[in-house]
């Protein structure tokens, strides 16, 4: 059963997603999130396969192609610049559409916010919930402005550092450090590398840029950072740089244009994994707030939005909320569990130099897992 009021906290994608296909199929939505601004920050967000396939399942593929930048190969290099091999990535939407891609992380926020908005959700901004009461039957919420109100159904979707799963899910455990951090920086796009991804690759460094707008793309790379060091934003051009001190190529190329100017932006990484049921009542959870995994798989976003598709499916193949939710959970944990795994495993054999070969086997075996139906 579909509710027929559903409240959505959070309005990253995870709740954008939820909005969508709830009020395609008849739901009235309220969707909240604390930014007063409903703004979103970072570079670019790579779309593996997996995340590609879902972002269309919310019929944005036509925006996707305008705004970001779709790409179906990944070259492989060395660290020195020579190439190794090519993968040719796998079409999950037919032999005619694109497999992967990139956008930027505003542009994406602007066009499924615009789409939230034109299917007639009730956003409020700038508030998010002090308690939620379920009977049974319905899930009242407090807000942080003094006012409250009835759902069918609540959706916790606000992220690594939820404040709904305090609320909902008081055992769950806290997000993680997991030893390595993530650079990204923009560059523009090479002729010869449209609809193409490219990485450079050593044991110990891992360094890839994806195209992510008509002549643009960013550069990410992984670094380890046991100490978790603060990094002012003054010094972040000279410190990128000297991680790359060992690049030839065109990666050198790239190197060398780093400077002051440069927009870098640097964030640790966490994870957490919620093994267990993933609601309370009448109120789930879904997207980072109960399985946020590091970029190794690009697939974070992704799994935000199957999470939304399917919880609408089996909403809709459902008698009761409940039952649906226990559905949900059967195709949906061992799934989430695999993918935050098998990112961690990918980052460890990057943060202790494991061969080359052994982390090209884990690669590809855990990108054929991914591309699996959810």
């Amino acid at each position: 059963m579909i509710p027929d009021t559903t409240l959505i906290i959070g309005g990253g994608i995870a709740g954008m997603a939820a909005a969508i296909l709830l009020m395609e199929r008849g739901s009235k939505v309220t969707l909240i999130d604390k930014d007063p601004s409903w703004s979103v920050y970072g570079a670019g967000i790579t779309c593996s396969p997996l995340t590609f396939r879902a972002l269309n399942h919310l019929g944005i593929g036509d925006a996707l192609a305008v705004k970001g930048a779709p790409h179906n190969q990944v070259a492989l290099h060395d660290l020195s610049g020579t190439p190794l091999n090519s993968i040719e990535l796998p079409r999950l939407l037919g032999p005619d559409t694109d497999a992967a891609g990139g956008i930027m992380r505003p542009e994406l926020h602007a066009i499924l916010s615009q789409k939230v908005r034109d299917l007639g959700a009730t956003v409020k901004l700038g508030v998010t919930v002090t308690a939620l009461q379920d009977d049974g039957a319905q899930v009242a919420a407090t807000f942080t402005d003094g006012s409250t109100a009835s759902f069918d159904m609540a959706v916790g979707a606000d992220g690594l550092f939820s404040t709904t799963r305090q609320l909902v899910l008081p055992d769950a455990p806290p997000p993680k450090f997991t030893g390595q951090a993530c650079w990204r920086v923009m560059f523009d796009l090479p002729d010869e590398w449209t609809g193409v991804g490219a990485m450079f690759l050593s044991p110990t460094v891992k360094v890839g840029f994806t195209p992510c707008a008509p002549g643009r793309m960013y550069m990410y790379l992984l670094e380890h950072v046991p100490d978790n060091p603060w990094r002012n934003a003054d010094e972040m051009p000279d410190l990128l740089r000297n991680l790359l001190k060992s690049a030839g190529g065109k990666l050198a190329e790239f190197r060398d244009q780093i400077g002051p100017e440069s927009d870098i932006n640097y964030r640790p990484l966490e994870t957490l994994m919620v093994d267990g049921d993933w609601f309370n009542g009448n109120t789930i959870l879904i997207g980072d707030a109960v399985h946020a995994t590091t970029p190794h798989l690009a697939s974070g976003a992704g799994m935000a939005v199957e999470d939304a598709i399917v919880l609408v499916e089996e909403l809709e193949k459902s008698d009761t909320i409940n039952g649906a939710f226990r559905s949900f959970m059967t195709r949906r944990l061992e799934r989430a569990k695999m993918v935050v795994s098998q990112s961690l495993e990918l980052g460890r054999m990057e943060m202790v130099g494991a061969p080359m070969p052994e982390q090209g086997a884990l690669m590809q075996s855990a990108t054929q897992a991914i591309c699996a139906p959810y």
